[in-house]
């Protein structure tokens, strides 16, 4: 009875302190039995894992013909041997350098303002590889030879240092994430110690992020003299940036959907601090832009301006004039620059454009540039996505959210630093 009443008593405690945002009355056990705040409410979570079951469904046999049947369920060919799901590996790794990116500004530079999303950041990182890496396996095949790329290195080459850019920088992220939650959990005999070594690996991932994962990705584009508008040194730049560009903003998606599904409510502060870095990398965004295609422009170059004709005006225009410029870039700087960022949901929609518009920059990354032949007389490559390639997308993609939402379930993702509250903090010194 006695330990009763005192449960009792603590809970209607911190019910006092959390008001409605933290109901503690719903907190779980975690990992190492200590209580996190729910990742969704009964409702929400009914409803989220119902959509990621129908996305899942509506791509199982597609993805079973894949896997059984190889690549003919696609629009590739010989000319054409990368469609929507090398794009969306780019996409992909970009979200997750990105995100990576954004958490460096808490770990390594000592920015506590965006601690709230510090654990959400790496777990993004982490799960976003994890995507990429399916989506260039369903475009590569024969998953059973994935290994003999440890046991074969040229050094002139840019896929055998990237293969072992990834490996470190997946176990640089999962190193980071265990600690961010053993402090979360003050499993951790010093906070000062347990953050100085998260500001070291966080030192180290920051170059192996820009120079290795996603400037090494854009690395691969870069050095293939053949195709136009890939060739040359601006290419890992731009794919630097648009990372941060994505990261950022699938964080404040991330952050403002998954409060409001957990019945509280988003921290709007955080969330207009973060629409800043975002404003300042989609602007950088847009110049590296005018200058990708400035300088074949007044260069003259028939190869690329080709390749200009079909995304400005050829069959591809969409994509780059709708998705890529518009919903992708302009728009939310347009949002973010006006009053309306006072607005968190003009944040939020502005996150969400600049997250779909991205999609469109991969594509015109990989396309149109495949897309010209590569010598006179060979014929024109045109390509769009079968509906099955997209449901491969759609599969692959939830079980990513998945993958992403059980771990939230399960870990303090998304829960405030102990610190902001000090009955919380008590409740883990005594369950240590």
């Amino acid at each position: 009875m006695t330990s009763a009443a005192s449960t009792s008593d603590l809970t209607a405690d911190v019910a006092e302190t959390h008001d409605d945002n933290f109901p503690p009355a719903k907190r779980r056990k975690g990992l190492w039995s200590f209580e996190h705040y729910p990742f969704l409410t009964n409702r929400a979570r009914v409803i989220w894992y119902g959509f990621l079951g129908i996305c899942l469904l509506a791509g199982a046999y597609p993805m079973y013909q894949r896997l059984t049947q190889g690549l003919h369920m696609t629009d590739l060919t010989s000319h054409m041997p990368w469609g929507a799901w090398v794009a969306f590996y780019i996409y992909f790794v970009g979200l997750s350098a990105g995100a990576f990116l954004l958490s460096s500004l808490v770990y390594v530079f000592g920015m506590y303002q965006f601690e709230r999303i510090g654990r959400a950041a790496l777990t993004s990182a982490i799960v976003s590889m994890g995507v990429a890496l399916a989506f260039i396996g369903m475009d590569l095949g024969r998953f059973e030879r994935a290994f003999n790329t440890m046991f074969y290195f040229h050094w002139t080459s840019p896929l055998s240092w990237e293969v072992r850019f990834y490996l470190l920088y997946i176990a640089l992220l999962i190193t980071e994430l265990v600690i961010a939650l053993r402090v979360q959990y003050r499993l951790v005999d010093s906070l000062q110690k347990a953050h100085r070594i998260m500001r070291i690996l966080g030192t180290i991932g920051v170059p192996l992020a820009i120079f290795g994962v996603h400037g090494g990705t854009g690395t691969i584009f870069a050095v293939v003299k053949a195709r136009g508008m890939w060739f040359g040194g601006l290419f890992p730049v731009i794919f630097v940036v648009s990372a941060v560009v994505s990261g950022t903003a699938l964080l404040i998606a991330v952050h403002y959907f998954q409060a409001k599904g957990a019945g509280r409510q988003p921290d709007y502060t955080l969330m207009k601090r973060m629409s800043v870095v975002l404003l300042g990398a989609v602007v950088v965004d847009l110049g590296l832009t005018f200058y990708e295609f400035i300088v074949p422009f007044l260069a003259f170059h028939e190869h690329d301006g080709t390749i200009m004709a079909l995304m400005l005006t050829g069959p591809y225009w969409w994509t780059f004039w709708i998705l890529q410029m518009a919903i992708g870039l302009t728009i939310p700087a347009i949002i973010l620059f006006s009053p309306l960022k006072k607005s968190p949901k003009w944040i939020v929609a502005a996150a969400c454009m600049v997250v779909v518009g991205i999609v469109g920059v991969r594509f015109n990354i990989v396309v149109p540039p495949l897309a010209v032949p590569v010598m006179e007389g060979f014929p024109q490559n045109w390509y769009f996505p079968t509906l099955s390639e997209a449901l491969v997308c759609v599969f692959i993609i939830a079980v990513g959210a998945l993958a992403y939402s059980l771990f939230s379930e399960w870990q303090a993702v998304h829960d405030p630093d102990p610190a902001e509250d000090p009955d919380r903090t008590a409740e883990l010194e005594d369950a240590r």
